[in-house]
């Protein structure tokens, strides 16, 4: 418990106000929170949910100047497959999150301030050095992850300001517990956005700590504001594999838009749900050709290297010629024509480059960086 205090103590140490869009005052100083779903009404002397963002005095603060992990990524294990493909992403995290899910494997620095046994230390640095280090590691992507970027969005887009001026796209990797306002206010410096679709059942979503209706209305907003949009639903046995949830699920998707990469990905024993099997491949097979049914263009199933035959790569959606050939996080050949099939010459929706003979390729495997 000594130790709980004092990092909560110095992450409070550590903060700025909140960005003017994502705060409304209230009355006898509250305040309400508008970074993610909850919208948090928080008195003086108290915190959000999240537990990270807090009212001082009238004033609401916001976590800043701290990374609790930072690495270069493949951008495939984001994922993002219709993003830069074969690329490496400068990823970066910090504590918290808005949910608590049993099942999570980002705890460690998702639930540090709910759960004594997540242990994480926070690395001090500033945004200039952030992208200073993006810069130098010549990747074309920088993403806000490991835990929830929603609740730390105010210094994220001081981050991502930087780093679309040295012509760095920037990127969420999100629960999609968002409102309408914290959407407006990243889209100038966010481009890509990844949603975690835990399920499609809401008494399920309300014990993780989120309401269904909201991710599903961020979905929505988020094709309606241009990002790019990729979804993933870890399939939990037992949880959230069944025939009928999955068919509402990839319905849904399906009826935002037919483009939206799904991907379909194997849950490991951890946190809370240790004694849960292992997703079987049979399962994600099951689930992905649910998703081809509902009419989904691009289905993709993770977790699972080598062990999901061909749900791993991208065909066209028109000829069906192999575009992009993938073995876990690694592209082993890119055959697009920039945008297009290089069969056919059909436009393939995503985020896509022309890389040059010198941009570095990545190798599939996360390298730690040090700020």
């Amino acid at each position: 418990m000594p130790g709980s205090i004092q990092l909560k103590q110095l992450l409070a140490d550590n903060t700025m106000p909140a960005a003017p869009e994502l705060v409304r005052a209230q009355e006898e100083g509250a305040l309400e929170c508008l970074a993610c779903g909850h919208r948090c009404v928080v008195k003086p002397g108290r915190t959000g949910v999240c537990r990270v963002r807090f009212n001082e005095g009238g004033q609401l603060r916001v976590p800043a100047g701290y990374v609790a992990g930072l690495q270069v990524d493949p951008i495939e294990k984001k994922p993002f497959y219709h993003a830069y493909p074969g690329r490496e992403a400068f990823s970066f995290g910090m504590l918290g999150c808005d949910y608590h899910c049993s099942f999570c494997q980002n705890w460690i620095s998702s639930q540090v301030l709910r759960d004594e046994a997540a242990v994480a230390f926070p690395t001090f640095c500033s945004a200039e050095r952030l992208v200073e280090l993006a810069v130098e590691h010549r990747v074309p992507v920088m993403v806000s992850t490991y835990n929830e970027p929603l609740i730390t969005a105010d210094w994220a887009v001081d981050i991502f300001k930087l780093a679309t001026a040295a012509g760095i796209a920037c990127g969420f990797v999100s629960n999609g517990n968002a409102t309408p306002a914290v959407l407006e206010f990243i889209r100038p410096y966010v481009s890509l956005y990844k949603v975690d679709l835990k399920g499609f059942d809401d008494k399920k979503y309300r014990l993780l700590g989120g309401v269904l209706q909201v991710v599903l209305d961020t979905i929505r907003r988020l094709k309606e504001m241009d990002f790019w949009v990729e979804v993933v639903t870890l399939v939990v046995p037992g949880l959230n594999d069944g025939n009928d949830e999955l068919r509402r699920l990839a319905e849904f998707l399906a009826g935002v838009s037919v483009d939206i990469p799904w991907h379909v990905t194997a849950f490991h024993p951890d946190y809370k749900m240790g004694d849960t099997r292992r997703t079987p491949s049979e399962t994600l097979a099951r689930a992905a050709e649910t998703g081809t049914r509902a009419g989904l263009r691009y289905v993709y199933a993770g977790n699972l290297p080598g062990g999901v035959g061909d749900r791993e790569h991208t065909y066209c959606h028109s000829c069906g010629a192999r575009l992009i050939s993938r073995v876990g996080f690694s592209v082993r050949e890119n055959r697009m024509q920039g945008s297009a099939c290089y069969a056919c010459g059909t436009r393939i929706p995503g985020v896509w480059e022309v890389a040059g003979p010198d941009d570095p390729v990545s190798a599939g495997r996360p390298r730690p960086v040090r700020p």
